[in-house]
C-alpha cells in the first residue's frame, strides 16, 4: 500500500492538478471577485454590477413588480366577495324590515276586521247591502255639460255604436284609414 500512495503522488507531481473553486493552489492568495469596468464608446466607464441572485436591478424590479400584482389579485377577489356580499345584505335586510311593517299593518287591518260592526259598515259602503226593514236610497246627480265636453265625439249616442265607429274608423281624433 505504501508503494501505491507513492506511485500517486509522482503522478501528481507530473499532470497538473485540476482546479476545484473550494481550494487555493498553496502560496497563492485567493482573491475576492471585484466589480468589472467596461468601456463604452463614448470612454466612460460603466460599472457592471450583479445583486442580489444574480439579477439587475431592473429584473429585480420586474419581480418585485410581478409578485405585488399577484397579491394584489389575490385580496381583490376576496375583497370584491365581500363588499357584494354586505351590500345585499344590506338590500335584505331592508327589504326584510319593509316586509316586517307589512305585516304589522295587515295585523292592525284583520283586528280592525274581526270587529262585527266594521264588517257591517264595510258591506254597506262597497257592496250596498242593508239591513232588514232598512229602505235603501240611490241619489243620482244630474249630469253636467263637463261631460258631453269631455268626449264630442258621443252625441248621445250609446256606447255600442261608438265602438263599432271606432272599429271602422279607428279611434276618435285620429283619421280615417282608406
Amino acid at each position: 500500500m505504501p508503494e501505491e500512495r507513492s506511485r500517486a503522488r509522482a503522478e501528481r507531481g507530473r499532470k497538473p492538478a485540476p482546479r476545484r473553486s473550494g481550494s487555493a493552489a498553496p502560496g497563492r492568495v485567493r482573491r475576492e471577485p471585484q466589480l468589472t469596468h467596461a468601456r463604452s464608446r463614448a470612454g466612460s466607464v460603466v460599472a457592471a454590477t450583479t445583486g442580489l441572485l444574480g439579477l439587475s436591478s431592473t429584473r429585480r424590479a420586474a419581480v418585485l413588480a410581478l409578485v405585488v400584482c399577484a397579491l394584489a389579485l389575490t385580496v381583490v377577489v376576496p375583497l370584491r366577495n365581500y363588499v357584494a356580499q354586505r351590500q345585499e345584505l344590506a338590500a335584505v335586510t331592508a327589504q326584510q324590515q319593509a316586509l316586517a311593517a307589512e305585516v304589522d299593518e295587515l295585523n292592525r287591518e284583520r283586528a280592525r276586521l274581526s270587529d262585527p260592526s266594521e264588517i257591517a259598515a264595510e258591506a254597506r259602503s262597497r257592496l250596498g247591502y242593508v239591513r232588514p226593514g232598512d229602505v235603501p236610497y240611490i241619489v243620482q246627480l244630474p249630469s253636467t255639460g263637463d261631460d258631453r265636453e269631455a268626449d264630442p265625439a258621443s252625441d248621445g249616442m250609446p256606447w255600442y255604436r261608438q265602438l263599432w265607429r271606432e272599429v271602422e274608423n279607428g279611434p276618435a281624433g285620429a283619421e280615417p284609414a282608406r
